[in-house]
């Protein structure tokens, strides 16, 4: 497989200007750059950018992809709606990083398989992940969860992923919601090759998502009897792009925010890698019975349809052999075939209503007749109609 990697970047919350497209320019000639994109592809040599740094100082989102299994994504916040220390609850090495950078967060999700590989249309996935960067900054942690799950869900691919002392690691909190995945946190755990079995261990300890209720009207009254201070101060935090923790703060103030909150399990790395192998297990073994059974009533089916199909030859024999001298008077190769058919559905009636000799007889007789026949003797030989 000759060597591929693939870079992408978009520009989300602010459009690049003139001169810091030309700064990017520099690090790439043959690259795709728009106001709001850079993308670009090789199959030799390397870029010459830092990707992280280019998060750091121009993009929202980051996409790479190299056919020898690596796939990362890497998507930059305001620090205001997510802190560094609740995404460092999540961090597992190289996989899962965070960091910040001025006013920004950083998180790097990286996913390594073990030999070259490739999936098609796999350069589309970041226009499908990266709505998870909304939903983080909306306070939704399920994207961090998956990306932790599937840092160490690479053990069971590459047994030297990790050191041992490592399975004694506890579980960080589970969010609520994971039954439920969104699309994007669906194309981000697909991307990052999260195991459905360690998924589905993993959501055991999830309690469902609810929906936000509220009264609207009173919503509407209750807002408009805040002080107009505060107000000014929430407006201030929405334009400077912190709109997601104004709506959680006065939603929970009013009282109309989900009271779903993450949980603490106390499972250990150890012991969800067991429950998802045990699911595994059990699964492939229904699956393994699911298809002895689909083969069982297939092979039932078969022996009906040829039952049936006996029992109808069996109603007139002498127009059966009828059509086989038929067939074979053509002197064409495929009645040939049909004719030798006919010949072993005659004798699987012969041995099942127990007239093997007769027609041994006539088969006997139909070859001395057409022995002139090389072709046909072939094939009535293969078949073991031989008339012994």
């Amino acid at each position: 497989m000759s060597e591929y990697q693939y870079y992408e970047f978009l520009a989300i919350d602010r459009p690049l200007t003139d001169q810091q497209q030309a700064e990017v320019r520099t690090l790439s000639t043959r690259a795709h750059i728009t106001a709001t994109s850079f993308t670009n592809e090789y199959h030799w040599g390397d870029f010459r950018g830092d990707p992280s740094r280019m998060v750091e100082r121009y993009y929202d989102a980051h996409l790479y992809l190299a056919n020898w299994g690596t796939h990362r994504i890497m998507l930059r916040l305001p620090k205001a709606v997510l802190d560094l220390k609740q995404a460092e609850r999540y961090c597992v090495g190289e996989q899962v990083s965070a960091w910040t950078s001025g006013g920004r967060l950083i998180l790097d999700l990286t996913s390594e398989a073990e030999e070259e590989s490739w999936e098609n249309d796999v350069e589309r996935s970041l226009s499908a992940i990266v709505g998870i960067r909304a939903e983080l900054a909306a306070g939704d942690l399920r994207p961090l969860y998956l990306a932790w799950l599937s840092a160490y869900g690479t053990w069971e691919r590459d047994e030297d992923a990790f050191d041992y002392e490592e399975e004694d690691e506890l579980e960080p909190p589970v969010p609520p919601g994971l039954s439920s995945l969104s699309a994007p946190q669906r194309a981000l755990a697909d991307f990052l090759r999260l195991d459905d079995d360690l998924l589905a261990a993993a959501i055991e300890a999830s309690p469902p998502a609810r929906s936000v209720q509220h009264d609207r009207k009173a919503l509407a009254t209750w807002i408009g009897a805040l002080p107009t201070k505060r107000k000014d101060a929430l407006l201030l935090r929405v334009a400077e792009e912190d709109a997601a923790s104004v709506r959680r703060e006065l939603l929970g103030e009013f009282g109309g925010e989900s009271t779903d909150r993450e949980v603490e399990t106390g499972r250990t790395v150890a012991q969800l890698l067991d429950a998802a192998a045990a699911r595994r297990h059990a699964r492939e073994q229904q699956e393994t019975a699911r298809r002895a059974e689909e083969q069982a009533r297939r092979e039932q089916e078969r022996r009906q349809a040829r039952e049936l199909h006996l029992n109808q030859l069996a109603q007139d024999l002498d127009a059966v052999w009828d059509v086989v001298e038929t067939s074979i008077g053509t002197k064409k190769p495929r009645e040939y075939d049909l004719a030798v058919e006919l010949l072993r559905d005659l004798h699987a009636l012969a041995i099942r209503d127990d007239h093997a000799g007769a027609f041994a007889q006539r088969l006997t007789r139909l070859r001395e007749r057409h022995q002139g026949k090389p072709s046909l003797i072939k094939r009535l030989n293969d078949a073991g109609l031989t008339a012994e």
